[in-house]
């Protein structure tokens, strides 16, 4: 089980086997890969964003790890634990090893500032806006942040890449949440339309 007390903790995927850095397609989950019904932690509740297969498929021919960033404030309040949310996320991994996409890792943030009542409650480093969960990936990984790409559905998702140094960012419209994106923010329509920045 992670260790994901004082920071993200880590589902490994395949990792990355080239040891030269190189870029990574970063992905948020809720609403990014899955649709966002609320706590999504069991393969049934699971429905899959329209383009998410294509474009991971896509950027992995180009060149690119696939990793995922997800927060996970339903582990701070008590709704599942770490080993449910471990267990479903390789489910997940294995969902896209089937369509011969190679997911590096899933890094997660637990914490959650004011939520539940145990010692997940806590101001962290990885919950996004923050960039916890970017950094441990390039600290694990040999990965070129620069040259890299993020996908989110919130401007929380756009800051935490934008202060890890990503340098490609994409925002899907809709429901962003509060707050000004990075200037750097492209803001598509779907997953689709970020296939030709790949």
């Amino acid at each position: 089980m992670s260790d994901a007390s004082t920071g993200p903790g880590v589902v490994e995927g395949v990792g990355m086997a080239d040891a030269t850095a190189g870029p990574v397609l970063f992905l948020d989950r809720d609403g990014v890969i899955n649709v966002n019904h609320g706590y999504v932690h069991t393969p049934e509740q699971t429905e899959w964003v329209p383009g998410i297969f294509e474009l991971c498929a896509l950027a992995q021919e180009r060149g690119c790890g696939v990793v995922i960033a997800t927060n996970q404030a339903g582990i701070a309040r008590g709704y599942y634990d770490i080993p449910t949310f471990e267990a479903y996320t390789r489910w997940m991994h294995a969902q896209f090893a089937q369509r011969g996409i190679r997911i590096a890792a899933t890094l997660f943030c637990p914490h959650h500032p004011d939520a539940g009542a145990g010692p997940l409650t806590v101001h962290c480093t990885c919950r996004k806006p923050a960039p916890g969960m970017f950094i441990e990936a390039a600290r694990r990984y040999p990965v070129d942040l620069p040259h890299s790409v993020l996908v989110g559905d919130k401007i929380s998702d756009m800051r935490a890449g934008h202060a890890a140094g990503v340098g490609r960012l994409f925002l899907l419209a809709g429901d962003t949440g509060k707050g000004d994106a990075p200037h750097n923010t492209v803001t598509v329509a779907d997953l689709r339309s970020v296939q030709q920045f790949l």
